[in-house]
């Protein structure tokens, strides 16, 4: 059955499934839904764990031997399955299937793995651990759902956000997601639970913001001034040279009077930003005359 990250702790508390497959390129959460289910699991009496790696080579071989082996002493164990790529092949995907067909008592496999596409979605393999068990896929926060992102997360920490108080770490972090989990955890240990204003996080954030020279143009295209002044602070602060800065920048003003110029000639701006990558579109597109 497919479940969502803020479903996971409801369903656990429900007892564990047979197994797990939590996909997605959001290490974060990715991780967090891995250790609520390792959690629950030594709750509920699992105290043996076995990790295996599914990278080129991996021989799957391993997870049905692993799964028809009775443990040494009859304790119930997690079979912890790292799929990196996202993508099993044909061996594994047969493997994955077979094991889903018969999974062991007193055993839950929990797969951890990269972003998985729809072909994949649709395939006998993956269909199967959703019958049987269940699945999950985590996706990157982006700017505009860190807000309400971090307010969540701030009060299942017992904090009570004041209105500006996860904009603001918002601001700071830039979008990464690990920095605003640390973030949250050091106001918890800072301030404990309750109120905490946007002056309290004013003095206890740090600017963990990852800042980067493409980062930096696209700021410029969108005519965003602040940003485009905190992020030369930081690659200041990070030791970027100044010919990278000015690299990235002439690069980019070359591009755009190209692109200007074929939109001159008369081609229409859906076929200039054609091969402008879908999250760069909205910048260049402001950038363009």
């Amino acid at each position: 059955m497919k479940i969502f990250p803020d479903k996971l702790e409801d369903q656990l508390k429900n007892g564990l499934l047979p197994i797990y497959f939590f996909s997605g390129d959001e290490p974060l959460q990715l991780g967090e839904a891995a250790d609520a289910v390792r959690r629950a699991a030594r709750e509920q009496g699992f105290t043996e764990r076995e990790v295996m790696h599914a990278e080129k080579g991996f021989d799957w071989n391993e997870l049905l031997a692993a799964g028809n082996a009775l443990s040494l002493f009859a304790e119930k164990r997690v079979i912890d399955l790292r799929l990196p790529s996202g993508k099993p092949g044909k061996d594994g995907g047969a493997a994955l299937a077979e094991y889903a067909e018969r999974p062991p008592e007193d055993t839950v496999l929990l797969i951890s793995s990269g972003k998985v596409d729809k072909r994949s979605q649709s395939a006998k393999w993956y269909k199967a651990l959703d019958k049987v068990g269940a699945t999950l896929q985590v996706w990157p926060v982006d700017a505009a759902d860190m807000p309400r992102w971090l307010d969540q997360r701030l009060r299942s920490r017992g904090l009570q956000p004041a209105r500006d108080a996860a904009r603001l770490i918002a601001e700071r972090v830039e979008g990464n997601l690990l920095a605003a989990a640390q973030e949250v955890d050091k106001l918890v240990l800072l301030n404990g639970a309750g109120p905490i204003s946007a002056e309290q996080v004013e003095a206890a954030v740090a600017d963990s913001a990852r800042f980067d020279v493409f980062g930096l143009v696209d700021a410029a295209l969108l005519g965003d001034a602040s940003r485009v002044t905190r992020m030369l602070d930081g690659l200041r602060g990070e030791g970027v040279e100044p010919i990278l800065v000015l690299w990235a920048l002439t690069r980019e003003l070359r591009s755009l009077a190209d692109m200007a110029a074929q939109i001159d000639d008369g081609k229409g701006i859906d076929g200039v930003l054609a091969r402008v990558w879908g999250k760069r579109k909205e910048p260049v597109k402001a950038g363009l005359p």
